[in-house]
């Protein structure tokens, strides 16, 4: 990044190994764990020396390797003061490195805490931001942002033009960085427009997405580090997504060291007052060291002094050679593998279908080409997910940046189907070039089931008028595995013959308590279980039928049986009182006499 803070002291060629080393003696004076944990991993300095990462191959950098500021923490680590603790680690105070400008402190610890909330796998601790914001742009200059954020001059990195930097053309018209011809690095975290353009956030919830706001910054900052899923608590995930965000070993290393003086403590600084950092990374690269950033990189006028001699070309004979296009002093931008693009080819992409919720079993592939059909390695891809759908590439992202290996080959990240069901388009351009998109069509189909069975096996009896004591409970699976979140309906059937619903037999209740023999809006779970309402019955006795048939063709029938209610017992009562003909006596005869 470009933010400068007035005179600089030049450390010449020894700036890019004065990282790792400092993080060898933190490592032995006072953070003996300098890992991505704290305890038992690698340290930062026995990590790999080459700089080409992980994040090399899959992803651009969100600051196009822009320099950074190289200013390493004291190895005396700030004195915590636990008794003023408030949950989110040890804080300091006294007026050294360890303060952090208070509203810039907030930006990191909120975007820390959204993270948490959206991808809790990422782990990824505020510290980690504040390292990077610092090495970026030393936390906005020193926090010089107003109340909401945003910073109270631009901060901008260098023209990526190719005279000592990456050569990134313009993406974003200028909108972001002012320029319409290269893309600079912008704002407190440093973003280029054209990783800004996806990976943006509103981190203060005023419904912008601006790079020049340190919670929109923060915030987005924390996405892109999470956007693989990578563990930011395991040395591997911490170092894939450090190097992705400036893919340099030496920017690893400090980052680091940051990232453990700010663990062992913080204290919160007035706005506009913490330190500013003296070294920047490209000091003894070629590019600017001391240009303010508003300012474009200053070239070399052309000499002053008169020539020892008079010209000996008579002054109204045109030069021999026409004068260079280029201006005196500055070397033109080489030709970049980007500029020879011509074209895009789709490299053998399968047919892309999924079900909703799954990760699409292909991958899309791009090629890029000359106009030749020769094969263009290291040129940035990317791929932008189209139309009306949750669908997201792994991450979460719906846009990812790839660079093409040696076969100029760029394999976007895996897609996983969302909820929504439908087409949509996954859109591949080349990054800082103007050529035919490829489209790639993608499908999301329903959850679906292609069996379904009881989980038990008792009969399901009851008596006119009672209910069931079992419901009925069913398990539904595809291709052999779970099906989740299955659709499913449930009918009290006629007869195997008729699916209609039956009219008397057993039946559901509604809310009301209404009796109802369809069921809809039925999802299995998890484990792609199903259990039904009660059943109940009303005075019909016999033998019925429950179909239920999921989303993809799945379907049982149960059976139910209903019985007669037993008839009711007379109840016992007092001897009937004499008649006055029971209370005759027979006649000699045997026949029964009445009384007069």
């Amino acid at each position: 990044m470009s933010a400068h803070f007035g005179s600089r002291l030049r450390k010449g060629a020894v700036n890019t190994t004065v990282a790792a080393l400092a993080v060898a003696a933190l490592a032995a004076s006072q953070a003996p764990d300098v890992t991505a944990g704290g305890a038992g991993g690698r340290a930062a300095a026995d990590a790999p020396s080459s700089d080409t990462g992980s994040a090399a191959g899959t992803d651009d950098s969100a600051t196009g390797n822009s320099p950074y500021y190289t200013d390493l923490p004291p190895l005396n680590s700030p004195a915590p003061a636990p008794s003023q603790s408030t949950g989110t680690g040890p804080v300091a105070t006294g007026d050294t490195e360890a303060g952090i400008p208070a509203t810039v402190l907030d930006a990191y610890k909120k975007a820390a805490a959204s993270l948490a909330g959206s991808k809790p796998g990422c782990n990824l601790p505020w510290q980690l931001l504040a390292a990077i914001g610092k090495v970026e742009s030393g936390h906005a200059r020193g926090g010089n942002v107003d109340a909401d954020g945003k910073t109270r001059s631009a901060i901008l990195g260098p023209v990526l033009n190719g005279n000592g930097f990456a050569n990134i053309s313009d993406t974003d018209d200028g909108a972001f960085d002012g320029d319409t011809t290269h893309d600079r690095a912008v704002g407190p975290m440093q973003f280029i427009p054209s990783t800004w353009e996806w990976a943006g956030r509103d981190g203060n919830g005023d419904g912008a997405k601006d790079p020049n706001n340190i919670y929109d910054a923060a915030l987005a900052a924390g996405h892109y580090l999470c956007r693989f899923s990578w563990d930011m608590s395991t040395d591997a995930g911490l170092r894939s997504a450090i190097l992705s965000y400036n893919n340099s070993t030496d920017y690893y290393n400090t980052v680091v060291s940051w990232l453990e003086y700010y663990r062992n403590g913080t204290h919160e600084v007035p706005d506009g007052t913490g330190t500013l950092p003296d070294n920047r990374s490209d000091e003894n690269s070629g590019g600017p060291a001391t240009t303010p950033p508003s300012t474009p990189p200053s070239t070399t006028p052309p000499s002053t002094t008169p020539p020892a001699t008079p010209p000996t070309t008579p002054p109204s004979t045109p030069p021999a050679t026409p004068p260079a296009t280029t201006p005196p002093g500055t070397t033109p931008p080489a030709t970049t593998p980007t500029d020879t693009v011509h074209h895009l080819e789709d490299a053998g992409t399968a047919k892309l279908t999924a079900m909703a919720g799954d990760t699409f079993g292909d991958r899309i592939g791009t090629r890029t080409e000359t106009k030749a059909g020769t094969a263009v390695a290291k040129v940035r891809v990317r791929f932008t997910i189209v139309g009306d759908t949750d669908a997201t590439f792994t991450g979460g992202e719906s846009v990812a940046t790839v660079i093409t290996d040696s076969r100029g080959i760029a394999t976007a990240p895996a897609l996983r189907a969302g909820e929504k069901t439908g087409a949509f388009t996954v859109r591949a351009t080349v990054v800082g070039r103007t050529v035919a998109a490829v489209n790639y069509s993608a499908t999301v189909t329903a959850r679906a089931a292609d069996a379904l069975a009881r989980t038990g096996s008792a009969s399901l009896t009851c008596v006119a008028g009672g209910e069931f004591a079992d419901q009925v409970e069913l398990k539904a699976s595809y291709k052999g595995a779970v099906a989740d979140g299955v659709a499913a309906t449930a009918t009290l059937v006629k007869s195997s013959a008729d699916p209609t619903a039956n009219d008397k037999g057993p039946f559901f209740k509604d809310a009301a308590g209404n009796p109802v023999r369809t069921l809809t809006g039925l999802r299995t779970d998890a484990n792609g279980l199903l259990t039904l309402p009660k059943l109940y019955a009303d005075d019909t006795a016999g033998t019925f039928l429950l179909r239920v048939t999921t989303e993809g063709g799945a379907t049982v029938t149960v059976e139910l049986t209903v019985t007669e209610a037993p008839s009711p017992t007379p109840t016992p009562s007092d001897p009937p009182s004499e008649t006055p003909a029971e209370s005759a006596s027979p006649s000699p005869s045997g026949s029964t006499t009445t009384g007069s």
